[in-house]
Parts: C-alpha cells; structure tokens; sequence
C-alpha cells in the first residue's frame, strides 16, 4: 500500500523516490530520478524534471516547473507560477545539455512569491522571502525580504515569516544578529 497520495491525471516516471504523507494533485509530471521528501504538497500543473531534489515539507503552488538543475531544502514554499531556470544562455538550435545547467539552491524554508524569477546559479538562504514577481539575478542572504525587478533587499523576516524591525525581534519572540550568511537566531541560554 502506498504512503502517498497521486492524483489520476499526474504521471510519474520511472526511478522515483517519493516519500510518505506526500501528495501530487492534477496533471502533474514527475520525471526519471526525483526525490520528493515526506509530507510534500504538489499542487496543479507541477513539471519536475529529471534528478530535481526536494526535502521535506516543501509545498509548491499550481503551475510550477522545476528544471533540473533546481534542489529545494526542507519546508521551501513555492508561490503559484513561480518561475525557475537553470541555463543562462540558452539557444533552441545549440542545446547545451545537462552537464551546464547552473545549479541552484533553495535553502530551508525559504519562501519564493508568485510569478516570482529566479535566474539559475544562485543560492536562495534559509527563511529568505522572495516577493510576488520578483526578479532575484544574485544569491540572497538568510532571513532577507527581496523584492523588486531587478529584486533587491528590503528588509529582513523572522523564520515565522513576520518583517523584523530594525531592533531584529520578532514579536513571536525570536530575536536575531547579522551573522556571515545573512541574519542568525540568538538563541537563550536553555536552547543552546
């Protein structure tokens, strides 16, 4: 009996890890050597293309590809019709095949808004926003609100997804300093 729930009108290919509690809605296509983690949600219209990576908890929205190339961490949220790529220069007549797709990464619980751009070879960080229609051409720190075309950084977000202050807490009691990659969460004594 199978832990995961897949709708008729999807198709899967072969080679394919998915993990339990994880369900794939309509007219979705899950090509050969994807790994979905456990408890995911694929909404409508979903391409994953071959050997894409996703953890676990991820939740993508109606009409999103997902190009090879493309490794989503766990708890990623994708907005409806989020876009991806994953060559920077591509031509239909000179195709230059898999081993030059630039890779990207969406660390997690980083959140990616509707009809937002993400241009291949850069690193979304853990808990980073990207806004609705954003056009992100460069990495984004951890716990950064980006947003704009081209997107730039806006301000700063709490793992909860609140907008920080400029005092960095959260009024979920989170509180956070500039760190190497972005903000950290300074955590009290009792939890270190």
């Amino acid at each position: 009996m199978k832990k995961y729930y897949i709708h008729s009108s999807s198709f899967i290919d072969n080679n394919v890890s998915i993990g339990s509690g994880t369900k794939i809605w309509h007219f979705c296509h899950i090509q050969s050597g994807v790994s979905i983690g456990k408890n995911c949600v694929l909404g409508q219209n979903i391409n994953i293309s071959n050997n894409v990576k996703i953890g676990n908890g991820v939740k993508i929205q109606n009409n999103v590809s997902v190009y090879e190339g493309v490794e989503l961490e766990d708890y990623v949220f994708l907005g409806p019709s989020c876009v991806f790529t994953n060559d920077l220069t591509p031509r239909a007549k000179y195709p230059k095949g898999t081993a030059d797709y630039k890779h990207t990464l969406v660390r997690t619980g980083a959140t990616i808004g509707a009809n937002a751009t993400i241009v291949c070879g850069n690193t979304i960080g853990k808990w980073a926003l990207i806004g609705a229609g954003a056009v992100v051409t460069s990495d984004v720190p951890d716990y950064a609100l980006i947003l704009g075309v081209p997107a730039k950084q806006s301000g700063w977000v709490c793992e909860c997804g609140q907008v920080l202050e400029k005092n960095l807490k959260c009024s979920c009691g989170r509180n956070y300093q500039i760190g190497k990659n972005g903000l950290e969460e300074i955590l009290c004594s009792s939890e270190i």
